[in-house]
């Protein structure tokens, strides 16, 4: 694993092998990025990493120049991981160990870009559920929420869908918040 560009690009990431994570591969990501690269500038941006596993995307963002970055991992060996990186790369990321939907009922702070990359045991309700929440209390205006995905999955019924894009064996599905 490593970062694909901005100030840290081609540092390598390597992440403890006891993690329970999936980690974004890296074409994805360079995926990912080419489609956002056009859409924001990255020094303006508040972002949410949810799921946040080895803070892969997270990283990225840092890199790039985001200054605002949030990511939530229930597992602390994620969020512990997370904050090493952090503080070796001299990053700005805030870390939170709390469930996803523990941390969305006691933040409403509202971001641009809200990255969610859940297991992919994942159910549609599950989905749906999250996406109303960051919709109605955490997405701003002109924002977009990201969620990484199996491939089989279709989130396309979910309210805001904008598009989806599928790379190897999994999908980013976007949906954009209203101006």
């Amino acid at each position: 694993m490593r970062i694909i560009s901005g100030i840290h690009k081609g540092r390598k990431l390597s992440p403890p092998k006891k993690l329970p994570v999936r980690p974004t591969t890296d074409r994805s990501k360079e995926a990912l990025f080419n489609i956002l690269n056009n859409s924001f500038e990255w020094s303006k941006v508040s972002v949410l990493d949810l799921f946040s596993g080895t803070g892969s995307i997270s990283f990225e963002f840092a890199s790039r120049g985001v200054k605002s970055i949030t990511s939530v991992d229930q597992n602390k060996d994620c969020v512990n991981y997370i904050n090493k990186i952090s503080g070796d790369f001299d990053l700005n990321i805030l870390t939170f160990k709390n469930t996803v939907l523990g941390f969305l009922k006691n933040h409403s702070k509202k971001f641009d870009i809200i990255f969610l990359d859940p297991p992919y045991a994942f159910e549609l309700k599950d989905y749906e559920e999250i996406i109303l929440i960051l919709l109605l209390n955490n997405s701003k205006k002109k924002g977009v929420i990201i969620i990484e995905h199996s491939e089989k999955i279709k989130l396309d019924n979910i309210v805001e869908f904008n598009e989806s894009r599928t790379y190897g064996n999994n999908s980013f599905s976007f949906f954009k918040t209203k101006p």
